[in-house]
């Protein structure tokens, strides 16, 4: 099995969720770069596969419903219409009483990327009355009056209205979680600039209060502060996995 899965984790299971989803990260050996995001995500959230109740409340999110019933990686949250792309999560959590979609980021806000684009489907009417707020930033996202450097926003809006359609599906309340590593610096020793690192937090926060109060909720949550509710865990197991994921991962 590949190494660059921990070695208690289920791999198996793992492995199978990767090839489902369109990233291509096993066959195409994007997931044994140091750089990988799928590698901490993948790894983070998999222990949990086979016993997702103890998974502890992702920060932010403690009052809704927890403890988990299901936990998935990269899982696809289908739009109401067939046809074209659809947006995959990194991982998924769903509750007594929501559905939680993470999107996981690790060393991406810090490169150099093209700007996001959506396409017209987006502007269906089919998100209803309580996703105004997430219509708005599609909205000024498209006419560029909002600009983001670091944050993803094109995707994190395409989760939310993904989400939005599944949470309808089974009747739960839909809740998007950006999920961030803090990187000190690259693999190779480069540092990233800690104004990078503060844009980018201020970035989240800036689409977090522009979105708030829409029917999909949206948290920020930083790496560090996941493991620290792993660390805090009551099982031994939960807090050897956060200390593993610190040691491997830093971020």
């Amino acid at each position: 099995m590949p190494n660059f899965f921990l070695d208690y984790l289920p791999v198996e299971k793992i492995c199978n969720a990767l090839k489902k989803a369109p990233g291509n990260e096993l066959d195409s050996g994007k997931i044994s770069n140091p750089e990988s995001s799928a590698a901490l995500a993948a790894n983070t959230f998999g222990l949990f596969l086979e016993d997702p109740d103890d998974l502890p409340a992702i920060p932010g999110t403690e009052f809704f419903g927890w403890p988990a019933k299901t936990v998935c990686i990269e899982y696809c949250a289908r739009f109401p219409w067939s046809g074209g792309r659809h947006p995959w999560l990194d991982a998924f959590v769903e509750t007594a009483s929501h559905i939680i979609g993470i999107e996981s980021k690790r060393y991406e806000p810090f490169r150099s990327r093209k700007t996001g684009e959506l396409s017209q489907a987006y502007w269906r009417p089919v998100w209803g009355k309580e996703m105004v707020p997430y219509e708005r930033m599609r909205d000024q996202v498209a006419k560029g009056e909002r600009l983001f450097k670091h944050l993803d926003c094109v995707q994190l809006l395409k989760h939310a209205f993904g989400l939005r359609t599944e949470a309808h599906r089974r009747s739960k309340s839909p809740v998007l979680v950006y999920l961030y590593a803090e990187p000190l610096a690259w693999p190779d020793g480069r540092p990233i600039a800690t104004s990078s690192l503060a844009r980018h937090a201020a970035e989240a926060s800036e689409f977090a209060s522009s979105v708030e109060g829409a029917e999909v909720i949206f948290r920020t949550c930083t790496y560090a502060n996941l493991l620290q509710t792993f660390l805090g865990s009551s099982s031994a197991e939960v807090r050897k996995h956060g200390q593993c994921i610190r040691d491997r991962f830093a971020p």
